[in-house]
């Protein structure tokens, strides 16, 4: 979106509804598929001195794995925000500045890193599938809510490993 008109002129306001491109929030620990979403109601104004101020809102659900099974859990992300931006600052300026408006690209703004940018700050610490998620084994990776399995899941003090050899051989005498 070029925000060219806007900046020239203090005291406009741009309101637009924008379509967000992107599939899914690619981060470090993965990419999250977005099943859902409504487009972006963004509106821009110029509250002076090139100073912009950007008020949005969209709903969109992520498929995020259950932090103990795996499962693809759908979760929703409320986005309602309000930032500014100062477009007198370069794009140098504003990285040393430690400015969070990566989503600014000279006057052009990129509302998908906008939305990406926001949903971070929305993004769950913790996703379950349901409360009693029963998790992996973690000796032969099943699902257990779905199944059990036979593995020995026994954790013992590493220290009592050679006590637990010995009645292991006793057994077998």
């Amino acid at each position: 979106m070029n925000l060219t008109e806007v900046i020239l002129e203090d005291g406009k306001v741009v309101h637009s509804i924008e379509d967000i491109t992107i599939g899914a929030f690619e981060m470090p620990g993965g990419s999250f598929p977005i099943a859902e979403k409504t487009p972006l109601d963004l509106t821009v104004e110029n509250t002076g001195k090139k100073v912009l101020r950007l008020r949005g809102k969209m709903d969109c659900t992520v498929l995020i794995p259950c932090d103990r099974c795996l499962t693809d859990v759908p979760v929703r992300l409320p986005l309602d925000f309000e930032r500014e931006a100062d477009m007198k600052l370069s794009d140098e300026e504003r990285t040393e500045a430690l400015d969070e408006s990566v989503f600014l690209h000279g006057y052009n703004l990129n509302v998908d890193e906008l939305v990406c940018g926001e949903a971070l700050l929305v993004w769950p610490m913790k996703v379950l599938c349901r409360e009693d998620c029963k998790g992996l084994c973690p000796v032969c990776g099943q699902n257990l809510n779905l199944k059990t399995c036979d593995c020995d899941r026994t954790d013992l003090d590493p220290r009592m490993a050679k006590i637990r050899d010995i009645f292991k051989n006793f057994k077998e005498v």
